[in-house]
């Protein structure tokens, strides 16, 4: 049990960092010029952190062929990370004096980034399932 929560550990650090950046006012830089780059940066957090779920479940389950249900999955991997960017959202709307804003374009940014992170990393476990059961050049294949 806590070798399977440890392989998670990449995926919760993401999720605390979203957290964090969520609720700090950011300093004022050149980036700030740049067209939806608050938008871009939703997409970047949430897509990279769903990513990074698909990496770990990879590494605590499948590679060890204890695999979870589609239903979990979709919950985790989709369901889960929109629900929390709308209730940042919320909170930022609601809990930090002004300080920063709730907005739907996030929620929307978020939305999207968690189905390219799910895209990416089904793609990338996908790929390391078939190079780790391909059969080798001197395996002889029974039918």
């Amino acid at each position: 049990m806590i070798t399977t929560l440890y392989c998670y550990l990449p995926t919760a650090l993401c999720v605390v960092l979203i957290f964090i950046l969520s609720f700090f006012s950011p300093p004022h830089t050149p980036l700030d010029n740049v067209a939806m780059i608050d938008k871009w940066t939703h997409f970047v957090m949430y897509g990279g952190t769903v990513a990074m779920f698909w990496l770990d479940y990879w590494r605590a389950h499948y590679r060890h062929g204890s695999v979870l249900s589609v239903r979990t999955l979709i919950i985790i991997a989709f369901v889960v990370p929109i629900l929390l960017g709308g209730l940042i959202e919320l909170a930022q709307a609601y809990c930090t004096g002004g300080r920063r804003s709730g907005e739907w374009l996030d929620l929307l940014a978020d939305a999207v980034g968690v189905l390219m992170g799910d895209a990416l990393g089904l793609t990338a476990v996908r790929r390391l399932c078939c190079r780790m059961w391909k059969p080798k050049a001197g395996d002889v294949q029974r039918r």
